[in-house]
């Protein structure tokens, strides 16, 4: 009776187990197929109640998820703070399961998100928040690059800041055309499993718009 409660309990622990990892992998695939503020908005909520290793995924697809939502609603900044509040603080949550020394490439994909989710307080009222916010993005994103030089999804945010910043403040069309040229060839073939591997749609918007 003993072995067949320890069985039954290994079973259900296993069902379980595999259960969060599927949760995971499809909550990563709906959010390669996600394009609308609603389509992140329900993504947020379905990362920040999974919990599996590695540890930091959750709460980095969930502060993705929120960057996400700031940068397509940058047109009607009033309703990014919130959105902005919790990426941040599931950015840093993600930054505290890293260990500095030894996940350099996955601190890298935290601070780029968390460039992205500083970026998007800069949206809210550019005048009032964009020396500090827009700082602090940049000075995330060299983190990342410097962490990870070649990361595909640091380059996008670069090419992407460099396409909207205004030429007389360091903007410049064709260094952001060279970059997101580069991320989507370091993109090559994008993986499908649960790590980072978001960009190639990014990337072909921008290029789309750069003439």
């Amino acid at each position: 009776m003993k072995k067949l409660f320890i069985c039954a309990l290994m079973l259900v622990s296993g069902y379980s187990s595999m259960a969060q990892s599927n949760a995971l992998q499809q909550a990563v695939n709906q959010l390669d197929q996600a394009q609308t503020v609603k389509d992140y908005t329900a993504l947020e909520k379905t990362f920040s109640g999974i919990n599996e290793q590695p540890a930091w995924l959750p709460p980095y697809y969930t502060a993705l998820c929120n960057a996400k939502t700031g940068f397509l609603l940058q047109d009607d900044g009033e309703k990014i703070e919130p959105f902005a509040d919790r990426g941040e603080a599931m950015a840093q949550k993600a930054l505290s399961l890293l260990d500095s020394t030894t996940q350099k490439k996955e601190l890298a994909e935290v601070y780029t998100v968390l460039s992205m989710v500083y970026r998007t307080r800069v949206f809210i009222n550019p005048m009032t928040y964009g020396r500090k916010y827009g700082v602090l993005s940049g000075q995330m994103l060299q983190k990342a690059l410097a962490l990870d030089p070649g990361n595909p999804r640091a380059l996008y945010v670069a090419a992407w800041v460099k396409y909207y910043t205004p030429k007389m403040w360091g903007g410049d069309k064709e260094q952001a055309k060279k970059l997101a040229t580069e991320s989507l060839q370091k993109l090559g073939n994008p993986g499908t499993d649960v790590y980072p591997h978001w960009g190639r749609t990014d990337d072909q918007q921008l290029l789309g718009k750069i003439k």
